[in-house]
């Protein structure tokens, strides 16, 4: 499989060695908030396979309006259990968030995770789950909402080239959203998701929802 996340939450895969998995994120705020301007997310990424089961990257955060807030975010990630043929697997790593601007206001922070998955091989359509543990590191005295949570996907194929995805972080904070999707294979080892985000706190009268759009390619 060509991406390392589903939407939000990261899977046990791992960029192949000598790989290169490029990807760009489109996220629009929809419904757009009475009385504010609409937010829009815009996030490539790269990430490199630098062993079997390891791979590094980075993230280029930018959120509009906030004066075009921009954030770096460096990661790595290490499968250190895979059992393909009981479609087993188990990975960790860390996310580092790194603002670019207005550091006064947001500091550089780490999340760290943790990730189990189940494949279940029988049929041609069998799906997979994920399941986890995330935690906040040094996330600052204006950090809104619990600093650590569950993680949670699901897979299920329908076609060869169509699988409907959902993930979710628990929490009302910066990750607790929930977004279901549909996942396509397209040619030349690329994937494009689409999706809708909620947030954990959206269901009670706030506008915290986004569509949700990206387009992946492996080298």
């Amino acid at each position: 499989m060509a991406q390392s996340t589903l939407f939000n939450i990261p899977t046990t895969n791992t960029v192949a060695k000598g790989k290169a998995y490029l990807e760009f994120d489109f996220l629009p705020q929809i419904p757009k908030p009475d009385g504010a301007d609409r937010i829009y997310i815009y996030n490539p990424r790269v990430v490199l396979g630098l062993g079997q089961n390891l791979e590094a990257g980075a993230n280029f955060a930018v959120h509009s309006p906030f004066s075009a807030s921009v954030f770096i975010q460096p990661n790595i990630k290490w499968r250190f259990f895979n059992n393909d043929p009981k479609g087993l697997a188990s990975a960790t790593g860390v996310i580092l968030y790194v603002p670019v601007n207005h550091r006064e206001e947001v500091p550089t922070f780490g999340l760290l995770y943790g990730v189990f998955s189940k494949k279940v091989k029988t049929g041609n359509y069998g799906p997979r789950f994920h399941a986890g543990a995330y935690g906040i590191v040094h996330g600052g005295d204006n950090w809104v909402g619990p600093r650590a949570g569950a993680i949670a996907g699901y897979e299920q194929p329908i076609h060869a080239k169509v699988t409907i995805v959902a993930d979710w972080f628990s929490g009302k904070n910066a990750f607790g959203y929930f977004t279901p999707g549909v996942s396509f294979t397209l040619p030349e080892s690329s994937v494009l998701n689409v999706g809708y985000s909620l947030g954990n706190d959206s269901f009670h009268g706030n506008d915290n929802r986004f569509l949700f759009v990206y387009y992946g390619v492996t080298f």
